[in-house]
C-alpha cells in the first residue's frame, strides 16, 4: 500500500512538472501601476535551468529578509513554477522574493551543484539589491521536500548571507542508524545514492551520507521546520530528528508537526495553507 501511495506521488508530480514544461521560459520584465516589478526567467548561470523569477512589491521593510524560493522534486525533476503560490503570498505581504530553478540531479550533477545553484542565485540577487533597494546577504532560504534539503545544507553553511531557515517536508538525516535500519531507507536509499553520487551501502556507509545531511551540519540559524505525521515521501522521523539535534544545540528553532498530514500539505490542503503554513512562514520571515 506504501509504495501504491508513493508511486501516486511522484506520478501527479511529474505530471504537473510535464504541464508546466510548457510554460513561456522567456525572459520578460512587468512594471505595475505603483512599480512594484516582477522579472521572469532572470539567468543566474549558464545552464538553461540557472533562472529565477524575482518579484519586488511596490512598498517594503528594508530590513526585513527578502526570500529566496527553493523547490522539490525528489532533486530529479521539478520547477519553480511549483511554488509560484508561496511566491505571490508573500509578494502580496510586501517581502521581495526570489524563486529558483537550479539544475537537476543526472549522471552529472549531484545535490553538491544544486547547493552551488544557490550559492549563484544569491550573487545574482546581491547584485540587484541595491538597485531595487533591499540588503545584500540579507535572506531567508525556503525550501520544500528536497528543495528544503539543499536549503538547510546551503544556509547552514553560509551563516553570514542567510538569516533564518524554512524547511517544508525537507528530508534531514541520510546516515545515522535511525535513518539505514527504517524501512524509509529502503525505498528512499536508491534515490539518495543518485543525489549524493556514491553507493549506498548499510555495513560500510560513506563519509559522503553524513556531509549530506542537514542535521550534521547545523550551525546557529533560526529554522522553521513544517513536518506531516503521515509523509510517506519524508518520513514523520526526519523532522523530529533535525528538531533533537537543533534543540540539544540550543539553536532558535521551531517545528510545526502536523497531524493527519502528509507530503506538501500547502500543494493539497487549503485549510491547512491558509490556516497553518502560510501564516507562520511570515511570521518567521518578519520576526
Amino acid at each position: 500500500m506504501k509504495k501504491n501511495i508513493l508511486i501516486y506521488n511522484f506520478l501527479a508530480i511529474g505530471l504537473c512538472s510535464i504541464v508546466l514544461s510548457s510554460c513561456s521560459s522567456r525572459y520578460r520584465v512587468k512594471v505595475g501601476e505603483q512599480s512594484e516589478k516582477k522579472i521572469f526567467n532572470l539567468k543566474y548561470g549558464d545552464s538553461r535551468q540557472q533562472t529565477m523569477d524575482v518579484f519586488i512589491p511596490a512598498s517594503f521593510n528594508k530590513e526585513t529578509p527578502a526570500v529566496i524560493i527553493v523547490h522539490g522534486g525528489a532533486w530529479k525533476i521539478g520547477r519553480k513554477e511549483h511554488m509560484k503560490m508561496i511566491q505571490k503570498f508573500l509578494h502580496k505581504n510586501n517581502i521581495p522574493t526570489a524563486n529558483i530553478n537550479y539544475r537537476l540531479v543526472n549522471k552529472n550533477t549531484t545535490y553538491k551543484q544544486q547547493v552551488e545553484d544557490i550559492g549563484l542565485a544569491v550573487e545574482k540577487i546581491n547584485a540587484l539589491a541595491k538597485e531595487e533597494g533591499f540588503r545584500e546577504d540579507n535572506y531567508v532560504l525556503l525550501g520544500e521536500s528536497s528543495g528544503g534539503h539543499i536549503a538547510m545544507i546551503y544556509g547552514y553553511k553560509n551563516p553570514q548571507q542567510i538569516k533564518k531557515i524554512i524547511s517544508l517536508s525537507g528530508p534531514t538525516d541520510f546516515y545515522t542508524e535511525n535513518y539505514t535500519n527504517s524501512f524509509y531507507s529502503k525505498y528512499s536509499s536508491r534515490t539518495l545514492q543518485d543525489v549524493v553520487g556514491e553507493k549506498f551501502d548499510r555495513k560500510n556507509l560513506s563519509e559522503e551520507f553524513k556531509k549530506a545531511s542537514p542535521i550534521a551540519n547545523v550551525s546557529n540559524i533560526p529554522t522553521l521546520m513544517f513536518q506531516g505525521d503521515r509523509d510517506i515521501l519524508v518520513n514523520k522521523k526526519q523532522g523530529l530528528a533535525l528538531d533533537s539535534v537543533l534543540t540539544e544545540k540550543e539553536i532558535p528553532h521551531q517545528l510545526i508537526f502536523m497531524e493527519n498530514t502528509g507530503h506538501i500539505p500547502r500543494f493539497f490542503s487549503k485549510k491547512k495553507r491558509e490556516n497553518v503554513i502560510f501564516p507562520n512562514i511570515l511570521k518567521w520571515v518578519k520576526g
